[in-house]
């Protein structure tokens, strides 16, 4: 049986469709809460208007993971969906600053994230199916240092752009998500990956996923959707935080998010290295201790200077994190359920985001926004539990000598 050989050119430029996403939702979670602002004063209002893309995630993108894992065309199994989902979404996320109105407002956040909803999950799918078992960890490093630079420029880009009309930041995203499905459409090819993947797939029982759901996936996905509450939550109210607790504005809010994505992108490749060499639930471990510390600290500081500090250095352990997970719960499942698997971890990451935001604005105007990073310590420390309970019983599928593609 042969295997995919581990192409790293490929995964760079495949990170920029983790790059044209990054910059979408950074923009969106640094501006939309702002834009609700105008219409609506209850942060846990505006907080649950942030959740409508993890509805869509959490009902969409599991059933659209496993079609796209069935899915035979000849543009390849994935790729269809961005070339469907990718156009609307551009179309959509630049309306969205030319809303008149709460009702136009809110129509074309859900016609984005609906459209996002279409190949969110056939992305995300596509690194393990362009690469051996033994390469993910070191190729979501890749993919996601290209996410945070997508990040970067969107909060210290977007924040410089907001300043000469508030259009441009979304206007720009949109322009550079077509670019980057261009260069994925004619560089990107499937067919190799797809044969991995049909020869993985005659190897186990096709359709029963039962087998899925053991006990480590489980305490797994209770660590993701803790890790992600808390991540969730402090990205969608960030930016009301700044301005309303630190009295800053809503560029610099928005410009402070932009350290946190730098460490992220410098810290990216180097865990994913670490995941490899130490073990992904080790380095896992290491970033939620981190933030813990650093969510506990933040609550403390009133300093915009001290903030981005403390933002750098949270960036670094969320790498550590988030660059592990994702290769992490694929590990521990088998081969032919990649696109269902990705579509799980949707499910775990979505239900905590549409929870979050919510909670923590109704506890904001309960008590404060100085509450924001506390909540944010206590489900890491949550996290932290669930972690502790999963074995890694998950085996990578030896890597056979690789071919040309």
């Amino acid at each position: 049986m042969t295997a995919i050989a581990y192409a790293p050119r490929k995964i760079w430029l495949l990170g920029l469709g983790f790059f044209s996403i990054s910059i979408t939702w950074a923009l969106y979670n640094a501006y939309v809460p702002l834009y609700l602002e105008h219409f609506i004063k209850n942060v846990g209002l505006i907080g649950f208007m942030m959740t409508i893309d993890n509805y869509f995630a959490m009902f969409l993108q599991p059933w659209i993971g496993r079609k796209s894992d069935r899915t035979r065309t000849k543009f390849g199994k994935r790729m269809p969906f961005l070339l469907i989902g990718m156009p609307l979404a551009a179309v959509f996320g630049a309306l969205i600053p030319w809303h008149n109105g709460i009702v136009t407002l809110i129509l074309f956040m859900v016609l984005m994230n609906l459209s996002m909803s279409l190949y969110r999950s056939p992305t995300v799918a596509l690194m393990p199916d362009l690469t051996p078992p033994g390469k993910r960890t070191q190729a979501n490093g890749i993919i996601n240092f290209m996410g945070g630079v997508g990040s970067i420029l969107a909060f210290a880009g977007g924040a410089y752009l907001n300043d000469w009309h508030t259009s441009l930041p979304f206007l720009t995203s949109s322009v550079l998500t077509l670019l980057c499905l261009t260069v994925l459409f004619f560089v990107i090819r499937e067919p190799h990956a797809a044969s991995f993947v049909l020869e993985r797939r005659a190897e186990a029982q096709p359709g029963d996923y039962r087998k899925e759901w053991n006990k480590p996936t489980l305490f797994l996905l209770g660590a993701i959707f803790f890790w992600f509450f808390s991540y969730q939550g402090v990205e969608a109210l960030f930016t009301l935080y700044g301005t309303n607790r630190l009295g800053m504005t809503d560029s610099a809010a928005a410009f402070s998010l932009a350290f946190f994505s730098l460490s992220f992108v410098i810290a990216a490749i180097p865990s994913g290295m670490l995941g490899n060499r130490f073990g992904k639930k080790k380095i896992i471990l290491l970033g939620i201790i981190g933030l813990i510390v650093v969510f506990s600290l933040v609550s403390l500081i009133e300093s915009v200077l001290l903030l981005r500090i403390m933002l750098l250095i949270g960036g670094v352990f969320w790498a550590c994190i988030n660059i592990n997970s994702y290769p992490f719960i694929v590990q521990l499942g088998e081969e032919s359920s990649i696109g269902t698997r990705t579509g799980i971890y949707y499910i775990a990451s979505s239900i905590a985001a549409i929870s979050s935001p919510p909670l923590m604005g109704v506890i904001i105007d309960w008590m404060g926004y100085s509450m924001l990073f506390y909540i944010a310590a206590a489900g890491m420390v949550i996290a932290l539990l669930f972690l502790l309970g999963v074995r890694d019983q998950g085996k990578s599928l030896p890597v056979q000598p690789p071919v040309s593609m």
